[in-house]
């Protein structure tokens, strides 16, 4: 009976909590005479945020896409990148931050390139280091500006389904399953999740578990290319491609699926 007493009391908590981060996003403050709400103004300050990283980034890298194009020059890019050190470390992370942050950028595109430039394992951990660390910034920024923020970052037509496999209790599995198939729109999940009552560190864990293999599998076919295994790297992209548009393709009925078998799990 207690312990019923307990839940009761911290859910209720979280969902005074939760109204209290609705509400400060929701709050216009007014600038040259205008009303913005905060959760507009702090989009608007982190489209500039981006677009000046994306300039510096472009002013850093175009030595390197200008070197492409010449004879032989992209094993020449991929040898200074990986004589670089750090510098070129740090870009790969920053380009795997942004692509998460962002969300409409193709992962596969920034694995491929991790893969091509620092071989299959170490690739792989840079990758996973920069999606814990993107997403873990989107967890605590949807903590702090709450749903309207969300709703304007990105499309929220999974947002209810999430919530019942919440009250369902099997969010957690849930949670990693959807990770764990390619195709389906991750970075837009790592927006909606932390709307739930799921804590930071368990959706850090279970997220990036379900990455591992799509990681590992890109990164391994890149690194296939530079040494040779074109049929080899050619069937994975091929397997892999195949993979993601099923994932695409039956989308739909796979959050339906979901959430049947958690109403299921409920009921019974």
């Amino acid at each position: 009976m207690t312990d019923k007493f307990n839940t009761g009391k911290i859910k209720q908590k979280v969902e005074e909590r939760k109204e209290e981060l609705h509400e400060k996003a929701e709050q216009e403050v007014v600038v040259r005479g205008r009303k913005l709400e905060k959760g507009d103004i702090f989009k608007f300050v982190g489209l500039i945020a981006f677009f000046a990283i994306m300039i510096i980034i472009c002013l850093l890298i175009w030595p390197y896409i200008a070197d492409i194009f010449e004879p032989g020059g992209l094993d020449r890019v991929i040898a200074d990148v990986r004589n670089a050190g750090p510098v070129g470390f740090l870009i790969l992370l920053g380009l795997q931050f942004l692509q998460i942050v962002v969300a409409f950028i193709p992962g596969e595109v920034v694995q491929i390139a991790a893969g091509l430039l620092y071989g299959p394992w170490l690739g792989a951990l840079i990758i996973l280091l920069g999606c814990i660390l993107s997403s873990a910034f989107i967890f605590a920024l949807v903590h702090k500006l709450g749903a309207p923020f969300v709703q304007s970052i990105v499309p929220t037509k999974h947002l209810e389904k999430f919530r019942r496999f919440e009250k369902s209790g099997k969010l957690n599995i849930i949670v990693f399953i959807l990770f764990l198939i390619p195709g389906l729109p991750k970075d837009v999940f790592t927006y909606l999740v932390p709307l739930t009552d799921m804590r930071m560190r368990t959706f850090l864990l279970l997220s990036n578990l379900g990455r591992i293999p799509g990681i590992i599998v890109s990164t391994y076919a890149a690194d296939g290319l530079m040494e040779g295994r074109f049929v080899e790297s050619a069937i994975i992209f091929g397997v892999a491609a195949i993979i993601a548009i099923l994932g695409i393709v039956f989308q739909k009925r796979i959050m339906s699926f979901l959430e049947k078998r958690t109403d299921h799990r409920k009921d019974d």
